[in-house]
């Protein structure tokens, strides 16, 4: 992880802990958990809360084209970074909830969401509005990638009934600080096959 980086992600936290989540960025080991089951045949990958862009580097890394990512983030500086860092990736500096007024396709076209916010520490009426307006977004059989200091699930067993959602531990890592746990959020129901590239 680049010195700067830390520094950036310090001095974000340091301004607005309940927004930023941690002291420090997410580390590779980390990034290569969220992104392992993802890769080119994905297609469009949205990704929320990126940071400094770890979880970015890593979904190029798997072969997902710069293009076909979107990312949002509501720090200014960490969204003026990503521009510099990704030009060739769509860019919004809003936050999450926005999404929900926020058509980014014509169709629910995205293949993965990787989410890099502290969920903990949003309140349910605003988790719901970002998980409703993530999976009105991901195509059907698409998943949204989480991960989470504590020890279990940042999502309420009730909001995901409400939004008809269940959860697969994907994997825990210790080399992060703190270490952290992925989750996998997908539909409970899909209805028949579903190609993004001929819908």
């Amino acid at each position: 992880m680049p010195a700067n980086d830390a520094l950036s992600f310090l001095m974000a936290w340091t301004v607005a802990p309940f927004r930023v989540g941690s002291v420090t960025p997410s580390s590779s080991s980390l990034a290569a958990l969220m992104t392992r089951d993802i890769g080119p045949e994905t297609g469009p990958v949205l990704e929320l809360g990126p940071g400094t862009g770890p979880f970015t580097r890593a979904l190029l890394s798997r072969g997902v084209k710069e293009e076909d990512l979107t990312l949002i983030d509501s720090d200014s500086d960490f969204a003026a970074l990503l521009r510099r860092r990704f030009p060739a990736a769509r860019i919004f500096e809003m936050d999450a909830v926005g999404l929900r007024h926020l058509s980014l396709f014509r169709r629910p076209a995205i293949g993965a969401a990787v989410s890099g916010l502290p969920f903990r520490l949003i309140s349910p009426r605003r988790t719901f509005a970002i998980l409703e307006a993530v999976f009105a977004n991901l195509r059907p059989g698409a998943a949204l990638y989480q991960f989470t200091l504590g020890l279990r699930c940042p999502f309420d067993q009730s909001l995901l009934d409400r939004l008809d959602l269940g959860v697969t531990r994907v994997g825990h890592t210790f080399r992060n600080f703190p270490p952290a746990t992925v989750y996998r959020i997908a539909r409970l129901k899909t209805s028949g096959t579903y190609d993004w590239r001929i819908a």
